[in-house]
């Protein structure tokens, strides 16, 4: 009950810098955000093993936390004095996470991005404490309040059920930390120089972590997550994750590069630069296929289907993707013989159809409430008499693992954040200054939606929020030249 409490506060907080209209009032419920926040985190952690080291030598500790105060004040200045930095400084550290072990559980910490959001988040809102001023063309909208009312939902129903520590790590390791993201990538300035910068450094840094694939797919040799490592051993292919910890999550990730980067292709009207962004799309497109990544490769379609309705014609796209998912389904059900069901389905499905049906009998059990937040794994387990290998991935299907968790109410404030997500990624992207760059932005929300829809990680994806913050961005640029308009 203390746990969900705490989580309760810190929801609370960060929902209210989602929704206020007073920047004063946002940047005292930020600062608070930034204080309460980090304290669970490092309750949270105190007794991971990889902090042994600084627990046993107090010296080493204080240095730690000196280099890192040192840090992020270095980061504040960078960010006031030059506000595009950020973005940028968002892009270079998104990928890169540490695996910390607590308990019973792996969780991956995004520890750069950690720093540059609370440094981001310093530099925006120490010059606003006191200067009571509102935020002119950048009104909260119906989505902050569901993206807000998710969090609360999300804390309050971690008081029950088996999931109070993965809950915890959910609410202080990802929504809070990435709704502070949100809220300071929808008030950043994107402008075509800005957009054009962070694409070629996303690109670059996706070329980089591409080859880090190919040189696992050459050496035969993994950085990271014993159990990639120990499947490779005992299987005819060879999957590769980069510096992530995840081949599916690397897929992801380069899924979205991809589909920014076909986007720009497709605006473009000089031949070298259409030359260059093709050879940089097939690079990527190599890291992605060494991934073995099933659910990345439908999220690659979905995103690339996105972009050719809104560039050439929905309704022939529409057509072709009909077409083509009946063709391809069938042909994938006879020839694997998966309408058999049985043993061939789970095979084919990678094991997905048991946890669908597992989740949804959750579901039918405790269609109210629900089972808690984050308890999904430990339920099934429990439910269905399985080892721990067989539920830790229980959460494979964004959906199932929301109604069997929360209930009704917590599906349908995902439904509603889904919908309003999308109306904000997609209304006006033909007719924007920019198109490519809003095309590209919702393009690549529907690759992660759809990849979330196979594979797991909404919200606790930075991409998600990052995306949804530019769109945001965008969105209230385009209603503040439509005001400014008007009034001539």
């Amino acid at each position: 009950m203390a746990t969900a409490l705490a989580l309760t506060i810190c929801s609370l907080l960060a929902g209210a810098t989602l929704v206020v209209g007073s920047a004063t009032a946002r940047a005292r419920l930020m600062l608070a955000t930034l204080v309460v926040a980090p304290l669970i985190l490092v309750v949270h952690v105190a007794d991971a093993d990889q902090l042994a080291t600084l627990r046993d030598r107090p010296i080493l500790a204080v240095a730690a936390l000196l280099i890192g105060i040192l840090a992020l004040a270095a980061l504040v200045i960078l960010f006031t004095r030059r506000p595009t930095a950020f973005p940028i400084a968002v892009v270079l550290t998104l990928p890169f996470r540490i695996p910390i072990a607590v308990g019973d559980s792996t969780a991956s910490l995004l520890l750069g991005l950690y720093l540059v959001v609370a440094a981001g988040a310093l530099a925006w809102l120490l010059p606003r404490l006191r200067s009571g001023a509102s935020e002119e063309g950048l009104r909260p909208g119906a989505l902050e309040w569901v993206v807000a009312a998710v969090l609360v939902i999300y804390s309050v129903q971690s008081a029950y059920g088996l999931g109070s520590a993965p809950a915890l790590e959910n609410v202080v390791f990802f929504y809070v930390p990435f709704a502070l993201l949100f809220v300071l990538i929808a008030r950043s300035r994107w402008t075509e120089k800005l957009a054009g910068r962070a694409l070629a450094v996303l690109v670059g840094l996706a070329l980089v972590l591409t080859a880090v694939g190919f040189f696992e797919f050459a050496t035969r040799h993994i950085f990271l997550n014993p159990k990639v490592i120990a499947s490779n051993q005992f299987t005819d292919y060879f999957r590769v994750n980069s510096v992530f910890f995840d081949p599916n999550i690397f897929g992801r990730f380069l899924v979205v590069v991809i589909v920014l980067l076909v986007a720009w292709i497709c605006w473009q009207k000089r031949n070298r630069q259409v030359a260059l962004g093709a050879l940089a799309a097939a690079i990527l497109f190599g890291g992605l296929l060494i991934t073995l990544s099933q659910s990345s490769f439908v999220a690659l379609l979905a995103g690339l289907a996105v972009i050719a309705a809104l560039r050439w014609s929905v309704r022939w796209t529409v057509g072709v993707v009909v077409a083509a998912v009946l063709l391809g389904g069938i042909a994938a059900a006879v020839g694997s013989g998966a309408l058999s069901g049985g043993k061939t389905a789970e095979r084919v499905t990678s094991g997905r159809a048991a946890l669908v049906t597992g989740g949804g009998k959750l579901f039918v059990e405790r269609p109210v409430q629900g089972w808690g937040a984050g308890s999904f794994s430990r339920q099934y387990r429990r439910s269905n008499d399985v080892s721990f290998e067989r539920a830790a991935s229980a959460s494979h299907t964004i959906p199932v693992t929301v109604a069997a968790e929360q209930g009704v109410v917590g599906l349908f404030a995902y439904l509603a954040l889904l919908v309003l997500a999308f109306i904000r990624a997609l209304r006006g992207a033909r007719s924007a200054p920019w198109p490519e760059m809003q095309v590209g932005v919702a393009a690549a929300f529907t690759a992660v939606v759809v990849h979330t829809l196979i594979y797991a990680a909404f919200l606790e994806d930075p991409l998600t929020w990052v995306l949804l913050g530019v769109a945001t961005s965008l969105a209230a640029a385009r209603s503040q030249e439509q005001d400014e308009s008007s009034s001539r």
